[in-house]
């Protein structure tokens, strides 16, 4: 999945308010962000292999660091551990920890046989992305609701909360267009460098987004 991640930080966020935005966008793509790291040092591999799904050019042939479900747990302990640092705050912690692993459940929804759970083990997927109008839908409605119930659960404090949740929520459709309907990429290198630019990117906006909105108090 790509908004499907966005959209679980968006409903965390007003699950447990406590915790930021944009730190929940990096606990729902965590696995994303080790990822291009570690395809651009060879450990990870992957395939530009238009076809192999519907939606996406790629083929995801190894990641077992990132993506697998037994590494996930202890990447999602410490990220709810700094969570915990960072706010005192049980439930935002809990929540980052659940959105590390709410990665692996979204992605074996929508990828092929791919996910692994143990490191080199047997891999996973119920093929969501063999069907580019069902992903579409799927991801389109978990997204909408997340962004509803988030603009519910905070109110802008000034035209940068207001304005800036609206260009993010644009920036994000379309990137995630771009990915469903654009080009394959050209190289396996464009897609490091548009992973290591494209996540920190999102993630920054969103919390320069939420430092200018408020938690709504009815």
């Amino acid at each position: 999945m790509f908004i499907g991640h966005f959209a679980a930080g968006f409903a965390a966020r007003k699950a447990a308010p406590r915790g930021s935005l944009g730190a929940y966008f990096a606990a729902a793509q965590l696995p994303d962000l080790l990822w291009p790291f570690l395809l651009g040092a060879g450990i990870e591999r992957v395939t530009i292999a238009p076809g192999d799904t519907a939606f996406t050019p790629l083929r995801f042939d190894s990641y077992p660091i990132s993506h697998s479900l037994t590494l996930d747990v202890p990447w999602a302990g410490l990220f709810a551990f700094g969570m915990w640092r960072a706010t005192r705050s049980r439930s935002a912690a809990l929540a980052a920890g659940a959105l590390v692993l709410s990665h692996w459940l979204l992605d074996f929804a929508s990828h092929r046989a791919d996910m692994p759970i143990l490191p080199g083990g047997d891999r996973y997927g119920l093929g969501l992305w063999n069907s580019v109008p069902a992903t579409l839908a799927v991801e389109s409605a978990l997204f909408a609701a997340s962004v509803v119930a988030y603009a519910r659960a905070t109110r802008p404090a000034n035209a940068a909360g207001r304005y800036g949740l609206i260009g993010l929520v644009v920036l994000l459709l379309a990137a995630y267009l771009g990915a469903a309907f654009g080009p394959p990429p050209p190289s396996v290198g464009a897609i490091v460098a548009t992973g290591i630019a494209g996540g920190p990117l999102f993630i920054g906006l969103a919390a320069w987004v939420d430092r200018h909105r408020r938690d709504h108090r009815p």
